[in-house]
């Protein structure tokens, strides 16, 4: 056969060894940072029984966090774990609830804060437009409360 060419048939197959190198390492990259994400600002919650709010799937609330020195933590934003001023909270809450209408807000407040910082992280959801704001609380040993009274 002279002058006979062989043809090359095409190869058809996709090397996927690449996109599961990138997988693994994207899987390592979120195993890592997944428990930085949930930690947040450590509180003493109050103990209350109360019942939980109704979450959609995927669903991510406001949480305005106030520490027991009055120092406020927002849940969204670049950086959640830094305090943050009165302005910024209510420009950034604000900014959430007309991105995402119908989110849910809530207050986490150390049982050890003062009560009229709690009231005013209340004020500046309330001027962020948050048409209601809930509490975070401690289901935990709720407290025992008797109610007594003469009728």
């Amino acid at each position: 056969m002279a002058g006979g060419r062989s043809k090359r048939r095409m190869m058809s197959e996709i090397n996927v060894v690449p996109y599961i190198d990138v997988m693994l390492v994207l899987l390592i990259i979120f195993m890592v940072t997944a428990p930085l994400l949930t930690q947040g600002v450590k509180v003493n919650l109050p103990n209350a029984s109360a019942r939980p709010l109704d979450l959609k799937p995927n669903e991510t609330p406001v949480v305005l966090t106030v520490t027991a020195d009055g120092k406020y933590y927002l849940n969204i934003g670049a950086h959640p774990n830094q305090p943050i001023d009165a302005k910024l909270v209510v420009a950034t809450v604000a900014a959430v609830l007309k991105l995402r209408p119908g989110t849910h807000v809530v207050v986490r407040g150390d049982r050890d804060a003062r009560y009229e910082q709690i009231m005013y992280a209340m004020v500046l959801l309330q001027r962020a437009g948050a048409p209601s704001v809930g509490m975070e609380t401690n289901p935990n040993n709720p407290p025992q409360v008797k109610i007594t009274g003469k009728s």
